[in-house]
């Protein structure tokens, strides 16, 4: 029987509502995918629970994006938590936007993507690792999203200037699959682990390894890798639906990581944890009735 799943990393859009540049150049995702079609693209697989993940909508439309989704949530309660965008790197100037963030129930944390500067250590400018630390302060999260070995570097370091701040590591680190590299990723992800104030995501992997060819095995070290270092209490699945669509039906994901993780001795504790309970733990999500 198909196990419970909380779906930590949700994206819908409408791009004829609001604007995602990224998506000029991609035709299979520049089109609306609202919440009927991840219904159908999940068909199969009992998702109880989503948490909303931001999609990188103009900085202008970022409020506008959370009311969105709060109107989506208002009609169908499976959608359990948001986590936005905001710019952090304003420093103190981002508090009054927090303010609200941390008022509103929906609203678990912040993701501001490190993955598409320039600058390695762009995440270590004092107004953003202060708009950071502003999160913890409001008993709201950090999700991580990078790309390459010095932006996993320099966010250890904001990790260990914000001891105060839950962070959730997203894609588990993006490492580069499609080569079959695995060091330094490992290493840096074992010291990420380290931090008991860290988390992470089990979710984009098929986008990393090479998307029309990828098997199971390719996958299989680096799950592995994430599991023997944050154990399974501190991991969770995310569908990533429909970036995913790019590399894996959601079907053919959720029976891959199933299957990884029941070979890499995971018993039906384990599952319910990676697949549902751990996401609600670290979200704070009830359980629906």
């Amino acid at each position: 029987m198909p196990h419970e799943i909380v779906d930590t990393h949700l994206h819908l859009w409408d791009p004829s509502h609001l604007r995602y540049a990224w998506l000029d150049d991609i035709p299979l995702l520049n089109q609306p995918y609202l919440l009927t079609d991840y219904d159908e693209a999940t068909t199969g697989h009992p998702v109880a629970q989503m948490v909303f993940v931001q999609c990188e909508v103009d900085p202008s439309q970022y409020l506008e994006e959370v009311a969105w989704v709060e109107a989506i949530a208002a009609s169908d309660s499976r959608i359990a938590g948001i986590v936005p965008w905001a710019p952090l790197e304003d420093g103190d100037g981002v508090a009054g936007v927090l303010d609200n963030f941390r008022d509103n129930p929906l609203v678990k944390g912040v993701r501001r993507i490190i993955q598409f500067e320039e600058d390695p250590a762009f995440c270590l400018q004092p107004d953003f690792v202060r708009g950071v630390t502003l999160l913890g302060q409001r008993d709201l999260h950090f999700e991580i999203c990078l790309k390459g070995d010095d932006q996993f570097r320099n966010c250890l370091e904001l990790v260990a200037r914000c001891p105060d701040v839950r962070f959730l590591l997203n894609h588990v680190g993006k490492p580069f699959i499609a080569d079959g590299t695995m060091s330094p990723w490992a290493e840096m992800v074992q010291e990420l682990a380290g931090y008991d104030n860290t988390w992470c995501k089990i979710s984009g992997m098929a986008n990393e390894a090479d998307m029309e060819r990828w098997t199971a095995a390719d996958l299989g070290p680096y799950v592995k890798r994430v599991v023997e270092v944050f154990g399974w209490d501190r991991v969770m699945f995310g569908g990533d639906w429909p970036v995913a669509l790019l590399a894996t039906t959601y079907d053919r994901w959720v029976n891959t990581l199933d299957a990884i993780a029941r070979d890499l001795g995971a018993d039906d504790a384990a599952i319910a944890g990676l697949f549902a309970r751990n996401a609600r733990s670290f979200y704070r999500l009830q359980a629906p009735a």
